[in-house]
């Protein structure tokens, strides 16, 4: 971890307190420019917009993960292994082939249009792609089953007599469901969200790729300081300050999560 993780850490934070060279380099003076830099309008205004995007995609995982994760831990022992199966089966394909294919769909003459040309429904081919849209149904498709795994995890471990105590009671299947099921598998939705929340933040490749240059993210714009602008200090600050946001994130889901435990043992 050390070596790994924090030697590289103090690195860039090093370099976050220089200044850029003529040629692209390091040299001195030291200064702080380059965090109050990155509060200019147009930076804040990238931050926000690649959290609003990490946040929409992890509600949109949420929505579209619990179903699934329900489904599979109420499903039969072999079918369960199955539909497992086909949840980790895309770590098994780079995630770049991937955003490819999603490309190859999108496109202008893509996969999807000339079907829907075919079908007569529409005259023109939809936009599909280097736009938000395309952006974020790539970050949703790559980050689902980060949410699905540890949902998956906390309703199989869900005690069954709780619902049927519910049912006893007189609630209703959607009462049992809010009122029970969902208080009850809390923390696996948090550590799901958590875990598809903070990459989305970094993930620049995809935006990149099916965004073109209407989606300009905080990854993409860190990407862009090392490797186009030669910007490292400014590059390196932004990165601590995308850092330091991350662990804010989990510093409030360890916070809520030790919440919830006390509230539980009491």
């Amino acid at each position: 971890m050390g070596v790994l993780f924090l030697l590289p850490l103090l690195l860039v934070l090093a370099v976050s307190f220089f200044s850029r060279s003529t040629f692209g380099g390091i040299e001195p003076p030291l200064t702080a420019n380059n965090y109050i830099r990155f509060f200019d309008p147009l930076y804040y205004k990238i931050l926000w917009v690649s959290c609003v995007l990490a946040f929409t995609t992890t509600i949109l995982c949420l929505f579209l993960g619990y179903p699934f994760a329900y489904v599979v831990a109420r499903a039969p022992v072999h079918l369960r292994n199955l539909l497992l199966l086909l949840i980790i089966v895309p770590f098994w394909t780079n995630s770049l082939i991937r955003t490819y294919a999603w490309i190859v769909l999108l496109r202008t003459e893509g996969v999807i249009n000339t079907v829907l040309k075919a079908l007569g429904l529409i005259a023109e081919p939809l936009p599909m792609l280097y736009n938000e849209f395309a952006v974020l149904t790539g970050l949703v498709y790559t980050m689902l089953p980060f949410m699905v795994l540890p949902l998956y995890a906390s309703i199989e471990k869900l005690d069954k007599a709780y619902l049927e105590a519910a049912a006893d009671l007189g609630a209703t299947s959607w009462q049992t469901f809010w009122r029970v099921t969902v208080p009850l598998t809390a923390p696996g939705i948090m550590a799901g969200s958590l875990l598809v929340f903070i990459p989305s933040l970094g993930l620049f490749f995809i935006p990149d790729l099916m965004g073109g240059s209407k989606a300009v993210l905080i990854g993409n714009l860190i990407k862009n300081q090392f490797l186009t602008a030669r910007d490292w200090p400014f590059g390196s600050a932004a990165s601590i300050i995308l850092m330091a946001l991350t662990l804010l994130f989990i510093g409030g889901y360890l916070a809520v999560t030790k919440d919830k435990e006390g509230k539980g043992l009491t």
